[in-house]
């Protein structure tokens, strides 16, 4: 599971010469871990006696989106993360905040989002917000350590708002936040176990060792790993549940998926499980057992096997529901599986870890939320070429579910989903244990962090990924500075190439390098992915397309259609509910020349625009205008193909059919289809038939 780790250092020579230097390159390789011996002098990582873990995460507003990245932020400020509070009843009146309203968990899931968007962005408007939901919530809080509205006596959204609450501390340094932490986490410790397996707070216990174990890194007080063990001995055992996986496609085939919501049903729910995949991994540091390390990557194995869909993600509408690509997966079950990415890369390190949390950040988040950001989904699909509120064969979801707009079905993921795009922008960088630095993942941004002895220095880093493959870093810097810098290759990177100081290093796909160098201001390592086409086996023995870490998908001319639902979409500013109907065909198979895979495959880049995962003929809020229009913009990137008409490939339950096998086709004639990010399709093909090129007519280039 973990990659091979290259760690360079160089030794300079001959110095009194100006010329080119001579440089001595040691490459060690073991296995990638950023553990060491060493102790970070600059951030607080995990101390005995837990585990030392791989990376440190950086406090909040340490990494800020630059670019398109911060486009897009932006344009998740401008929808509905800046302005749900102000329309929506369940946030305008709820009691977190002081009002008469819901008092449960969805006050605490939209700040999850809020808070880390407002000071990422440095958003005063948005701080503003933030202040005036912190406040009341801060003031809630009793002597028994119980915090939070009177009407709610469940642990489960306080172990949100607890997240809410480090997320703040570490932006404001505000004393009474992390007062209010470590008094509810003694509540919790002196208090009777109370996870029961049939409630969400039981099933969901272990989230509250996130807050445990940053509490402990922050106060170094023992007891806090008591009442973490207590929560682990004492509430649902999902390592065992990892090692046996009821719930295989075997069940889901044979419809023994449990589709309720008492005890064993809850183990089905796909939001539970994309929480639930970090617990053996955050247990892991206490119990320092491969047991609990080994049970997280079989999980991640066996949803793949039994549930994989493209984007990295698996199914659940709202059960686990099996491979088929008609089968949807819910918008809160992507975000948390983003959020349990994050840490386990920061527990383990495993770079396949930080690849899938990349797929599931520029898929399947952009793939179900509109380019505008003011309406999102709840299922999306991967084969999705009707977006209506028809019924389809979801496991136990109502036929809103892919509808594009305000409240589609349940209400959980219009409150939940905020924290996708601000913790993805956290994630992007991590510091070592040996006071140095790591990219995690690839974005257009700048960290700014403490590096060797506590020198403060930033990279600026300038990219276009993961529409193109070149990153270049400029660090910044008062002094020179020795340090580690780490940079991680993905999996899929073949014939990478890195240049730093007149160095150019070829590291493997999958590796980590460690660039050990003195640094100065302005200096800058080139990185360059190539960015090949590559295909995916998926269901049916169909195939998906990928190019770097998007999967790209048919692009179907589509009419938008505002409807009119059974709730209130309010009207307000950009909120709406669209219908999303197909303008042409859609069941194509893919041609592909299985001697040479890449042929016939034309990539074309345009301009990546406010809107980076956009296409032409989406519509988009115009704030200015209070109206919406049609974009006329193509989308970073249009992969010309060809394709052939299947015609026994048609709807089945309002959805297309699964992929035919051995499809039947009139025409040998293909026809060119144009492939588009999977995030910029809004109705789309990302599972095709495969028509072997030998089948048809030589046309391909």
């Amino acid at each position: 599971m973990n990659k091979i780790f290259v760690y360079i250092s160089a030794l300079k020579v001959n110095r009194m010469k100006k010329t080119c230097l001579l440089s001595l390159i040691t490459v060690i390789l073991f296995s990638f871990s950023c553990s060491t011996d060493m102790e970070n002098k600059n951030y607080k990582g995990n101390i005995p006696p837990l585990q030392k873990n791989a990376c440190i995460k950086l406090p909040l507003g340490s990494v800020r989106p630059e670019e398109w990245l911060k486009d897009q932020l932006s344009a998740q400020a401008n929808g509905l993360t800046g302005h749900l509070d102000d329309f929506w009843p369940d946030l305008v009146n709820s009691a977190w905040r002081g009002g008469p309203g819901e008092s449960w968990e969805r006050g605490p899931y939209y700040l999850d989002g809020l808070v880390p968007l407002a000071y990422i962005l440095d958003d005063e408007n948005l701080k503003e917000k933030v202040r005036e939901w912190i406040e009341p919530i801060l003031s809630s809080a009793t002597d028994s350590g119980w915090y939070g509205p009177e009407k709610n006596t469940d642990r489960w959204p306080l172990a949100v708002a607890n997240k809410v609450l480090i997320q703040y501390y570490e932006a404001t340094s505000d004393n009474r936040a992390l007062d209010v932490i470590k008094n509810y986490f003694r509540y919790i410790h002196n208090s009777p176990p109370d996870w029961p397996d049939s409630e969400w707070r039981g099933v969901r216990a272990m989230e509250n060792a996130v807050t445990g174990y940053w509490l402990y890194r922050e106060t170094k007080e023992e007891w806090i790993l008591e009442a973490i063990e207590s929560i682990q001995k004492n509430s649902f055992d999902w390592t065992s549940y990892y090692e046996i996986f009821p719930w295989d496609s075997t069940a889901a085939a044979e419809k023994r998926m449990p589709l309720d919501w008492d005890e064993t049903g809850l183990t089905a729910h796909v939001v539970n499980n994309a929480m639930a995949i970090k617990y053996p991994g955050l247990w892991y540091q206490q119990s320092k057992d491969e047991r609990y390390k080994q049970a997280v990557f079989s999980g991640i194995d066996k949803y793949d096997l039994h549930h994989g869909q493209t984007g990295a993600r698996f199914s659940g509408d709202e059960h686990l529901s099996g491979n088929s690509p008609d089968r949807g997966t819910e918008l809160c079950a992507v975000v948390e599986y983003m959020f349990s990415l994050g840490e386990l890369y920061a527990i383990f390190g495993d770079n396949s870890l930080a690849d899938r949390l990349e797929s599931l950040a520029y898929n399947a988040l952009p793939g179900t939320i509109t380019a505008d950001m003011w309406a999102h989904q709840y299922d999306q699909q991967s084969n999705q070429v009707l977006v209506t509120a028809d019924e389809r064969a979801w496991t136990s979801n109502g036929e809103y579910s892919n509808i594009y707009g305000l409240m589609p079905n349940f209400a959980c993921c219009l409150a939940n989903m905020h924290q996708g795009w601000p913790k993805f922008v956290t994630n992007l960088w991590m510091a070592t244990n040996d006071n140095g630095l790591i990219a995690a993942a690839y974005g257009p941004s700048t960290v700014k962090a403490k590096v060797a002895g506590g020198v403060e220095i930033s990279i600026h880093e300038k990219t276009e990924y993961p529409f193109r493959g070149e990153i270049k870093m400029t660090i910044s810097t008062s002094e020179s500075v020795r340090f580690p810098l780490y940079l991680r290759i993905p999996g899929w990177a073949n014939e990478s190439s890195v240049t730093y100081k007149e160095k150019t290093i070829n590291p493997e796909a999958g590796a980590t390098i460690g660039l050990d160098e003195k640094w100065k201001d302005g200096d800058e390592i080139t990185i360059h992915f190539p960015m090949d086409i590559r295909f995916e086996r998926r269901y049916n023995n169909s195939v998906s397309v990928l190019r770097g870490p998007l999967y790209y998908s048919l692009r179907i001319d589509k009419e938008y259609k505002n409807v009119k639902l059974d709730y209130d979409n309010f009207s307000y500013m950009g909120s709406i509910d669209w219908e999303i109907r197909p303008l042409s065909q859609w069941n194509y198979g893919l041609v592909v020349d299985n001697s040479n895979p890449s042929r016939g495959f034309e990539i074309n880049e345009y301009p990546i625009t406010r809107y980076p995962f956009a296409d032409k003929g989406d519509m988009i809020w115009s704030a200015d205008s209070g109206k919406y229009f049609i974009r006329a913009q193509n989308a970073p990137v249009v992969i010309v193909s060809r394709g052939v008409e299947i015609p026994e490939w048609e709807l089945k339950n309002n959805s297309a059919d699964i992929p035919p096998t051995n499809p039947v086709i009139n025409n040998y004639y293909p026809e060119v289809i144009e492939l588009v990010p999977y995030g910029s399709a809004k109705l789309r093909i990302s599972e095709f038939p495969v028509i072997e090129a030998s089948q048809v007519i030589d046309v391909l280039r």
